[in-house]
């Protein structure tokens, strides 16, 4: 039973736990830090001072690069990672353009959170090691901060899908309603700051669109549609992402705003198929990387 256990602990076993904690405490303040940087962090969570044999010695400097990791994951989550380049900034994107084409292609989710299916889809990316983009709807996130929080976790791309995903006309002051306020709930749940956004249906003339390049938000498109917000057969899904997808494209997909099953059920086949031919999965932001460091190279060759 618990209470026959004595009170004090062998004195090496208490050692190895202060010894611990400190690094613990540290691997705390760097969280707290996110701006110091790594080269300033490693002198403080230097542990050569530390007495003790080889064993503690091994699990403190394990546990140093666990809290390094938990830091660097942390900085990317603050946006410090997957930067928009500044010539895609205020633009709008459908799919990245190579001379060389490299097979390279985004999968892009919109309308969540959702309940089971945002999961769902994340499962799937996760069993197959792909990071997705996800444009979140507003008050969708309000509903199910969770899930927002875990798409971050995971590693995905989180991104503005304004806040009530309406189709009519918005002068500029609805306009920055839906976006910034999205944008700020992004940011208090996630932390993330994001510079992405997508107007709902595609449309590109009813205020959304002009208030997202004047405020140099990227407007990312696409340029495969699976149209399952139509709620095509599984097989008529798979088909429309397949016969449209190329070097450089971003797929249209929705883990929201309804009755999602059929894209769950289609998104492993469509994985599999376009592995087949050859395809990388990258998010908007490392495709957007991979299109202005071909153009660098370019005027650098002229």
């Amino acid at each position: 039973m618990e209470n026959n256990k004595p009170f004090f602990w062998p004195e090496g076993i208490l050692i190895g736990l202060l010894a611990l904690g400190g690094v613990f405490s540290v691997g705390v303040m760097m969280l707290l830090r996110p701006n110091t940087s790594e080269a300033q962090i490693r002198p403080n969570i230097s542990v050569n001072n530390v007495s003790g044999n080889t064993g503690t010695q091994q699990r403190i400097e394990k546990f140093k690069g666990a809290m390094l990791t938990i830091w660097q994951q942390q900085a990317q989550i603050k946006g410090f990672s997957y930067p928009v380049p500044s010539r895609f900034q205020g633009t709008i994107i459908k799919e990245a353009k190579f001379t060389q084409p490299e097979k390279v292609i985004a999968l892009t989710f919109d309308d969540g959170p959702w309940p089971q299916t945002t999961k769902q889809v994340l499962d799937i990316l996760k069993s197959n090691n792909i990071k997705g983009t996800f444009f979140v709807v507003g008050q969708n996130l309000k509903n199910y901060p969770e899930l927002g929080k875990e798409i971050v976790a995971q590693g995905h791309v989180i991104a503005n899908h304004t806040w009530h995903h309406w189709y009519h006309f918005f002068n500029q002051q609805a306009a920055a309603f839906e976006i910034d306020r999205t944008t700020d709930l992004i940011y208090q749940v996630t932390g993330v700051k994001t510079t992405l956004f997508r107007p709902p249906g595609g449309m590109m003339h009813n205020g959304l669109v002009g208030y997202a390049k004047a405020q140099k938000y990227t407007v990312v498109m696409w340029s495969a549609d699976s149209t399952d917000y139509k709620l095509p057969a599984v097989p008529k899904l798979i088909n429309n992402v397949i016969k449209d997808s190329r070097p450089g494209g971003i797929v249209l997909m929705h883990d929201g705003g309804g009755n999602r099953s059929r894209t769950v059920q289609a998104l492993p086949e469509i994985i599999s198929n376009l592995r087949k031919q050859g395809y990388r999965f990258v998010t908007v932001p490392e495709l957007l990387e991979i299109e202005d460091k071909e153009i660098q190279l370019l005027v650098k060759k002229k």
